[in-house]
């Protein structure tokens, strides 16, 4: 089979936005407690931050972490995690039927985002609160000094303000699991005025609307024309969230879900275009991607757990290697989408349905799931422009969609003179992959991976995955040619010159 694919220098998409990698955590399981949090563990810092965890998450090069929630948010009184640890109360997590210490909240977070060099992207309670937690909130965060909830910050050791600028406007408030559930028309209403208290307070900040959960929700579309017909002047950024299974074990199907994830992008798009037009207005309103990823292995044992544990070990799936690809297909459709996806947040960062794992005790400490290889890979180098991409390779049909057999994609880093092709292989067969690349000067080849050769159920407990050198690669006269392997994620970095 042959895959060819044209890169022209002059023909983009958008510059990439890097808040397109960033992640997500929140009060879940053991993400926050025994992951980022565990002042007893051999490796904790000062603060009591794992510094094994650190160093893992600096390596996925993640800009922005959305915190605390997630379903978490929604019931949360972020009071109770600031000022003396031994004065913090002990409280019922309804989300997700667990104890909460509150030993981690928000000044730690401030704190850790700083040691792994992300910004936050900070979530407010409008499930069941509102507008007076979110002025009070970002007083205490964004005022610098004179006032009691700014005042009260330094008194609990932020003398400079937090300056926080990306805020999320609650958390999944279509769907009825969520504590404070809406209908669109509430929701938007209390985002409305809850928007307009906060920019009172700091103007400069970017907010994030709550869109759909899933595209499969019954309120998909008119929950996002809804709200924005109350929101479109406040906001900045509609959110939308999905999570891909392969219940059916139908390898096939399941890695063809990376064109459903191109249809609901551009679904929602449309809609939040349909909207600007009949309002006649001059704004565009982009996505925030804020949680996605592979989530399926752990609901029958999360099913068995006893409520109202500390740090239970909830959604914490052990990725296998069709899932790692199916992240890389992710990945590549969220690049074809830089010019309205402008946030992104792989959800989540540690234990839960994470790229990140932690032993408390033993070794390894830490360990990589399969997943963690290719969004390294795009955090790190799927940066500066997108470039439009045409590809020329046959398709197999799905139950629903035509899915080509190679997925690919590539960015041009201007500051780095660097060019960057990824491209997956879906097929169980080799793929002669051909890249005509024009108006470029190509001078070499600074590195070409492949990640491949596992059993597609392989997971990597035994830290046995790696990537691989893709040797079977030439580049003459502005061609790129490279054999890959059946079932591959293949990433071709290059000196180029525009």
């Amino acid at each position: 089979m042959k895959s060819t694919l044209f890169i022209d220098r002059n023909q983009a998409i958008s510059k990439i936005d890097p808040r397109m990698w960033g992640s997500f955590t929140e009060q879940l399981g053991r993400s926050v407690y025994e992951g980022i949090y565990q002042p007893d563990h051999p490796t904790a810092d000062e603060d009591g931050f794992r510094k094994d965890v650190i160093e893992a998450v600096r390596k996925l090069n993640v800009p922005l972490i959305r915190y605390p929630g997630g379903n978490f948010v929604s019931g949360y009184n972020w009071e109770d995690g600031i000022g003396p640890k031994d004065q913090r109360p002990t409280k019922l997590d309804l989300a997700w039927r667990s104890k909460e210490t509150n030993q981690f909240g928000l000044h730690e977070f401030m704190k850790w985002c700083q040691k792994v060099g992300a910004e936050p992207d900070m979530a407010v309670n409008l499930g069941t609160r509102g507008i007076d937690e979110a002025r009070n909130i970002i007083e205490y965060c964004n005022y610098p000094k004179g006032t009691y909830w700014s005042d009260m910050r330094r008194q609990n050791g932020a003398e400079k303000p937090f300056n926080i600028k990306v805020w999320s406007l609650g958390n999944e408030m279509d769907g009825d699991w969520q504590i404070g559930h809406k209908t669109a028309y509430e929701y938007g209403r209390l985002a409305h005025e809850t928007a307009k208290v906060m920019r009172l307070v700091d103007p400069d900040i970017e907010l994030v609307a709550s869109g759909s959960s899933l595209r499969t929700m019954p309120t998909f579309g008119t929950w996002e024309e809804t709200l924005l017909d109350h929101v479109y002047d406040d906001v900045d950024y509609l959110s939308l969230h999905q999570y891909y299974d392969n219940y059916d074990d139908n390898l096939a199907e399941f890695l063809g879900k990376s064109v459903d994830f191109d249809g609901f992008i551009s679904d929602v798009v449309a809609v939040c275009d349909a909207v600007k037009a009949r309002r006649h207005s001059n704004k565009r309103i982009n996505l925030s991607m804020d949680e996605w990823n592979v989530w399926y292995h752990s609901k029958a044992d999360d099913g068995k757990q006893a409520p109202w544990q500390e740090a239970p070990h909830l959604l914490e799936d052990h990725y296998n290697f069709e899932d790692a690809l199916l992240v890389g297909s992710l990945a590549i459709t969220l690049m074809k989408h830089a010019d309205r996806v402008k946030i992104g947040c792989l959800a989540q960062l540690i234990n839960v349905i994470a790229p990140i794992m932690t032993n408390t005790t033993g070794e390894p400490s830490v360990w990589y799931q399969s997943i963690f290889y290719p969004f390294m890979q795009v955090s790190n180098f799927a940066q500066g422009i997108a470039l439009k991409s045409q590809q020329d390779v046959p398709a197999y049909k799905a139950k629903d969609y035509d899915v080509p057999y190679t997925d690919s994609m590539a960015t041009f880093n201007p500051d780095r003179d660097e060019l960057t092709i990824f491209v997956e292989n879906k097929s169980k067969e080799k793929v002669e992959f051909e890249s005509t690349l024009a108006n470029f000067d190509v001078t070499g080849i600074v590195e070409a991976t492949q990640f491949c050769g596992y059993d597609i159920k392989k997971t990597n407990e035994d830290q046995s995955m790696k990537l691989q050198t893709l040797s079977s690669i030439t580049v003459s006269d502005n061609k790129v040619s490279a054999n890959l392997e059946p079932l591959s994620w293949n990433v071709i970095r290059l000196n180029a010159k525009d």
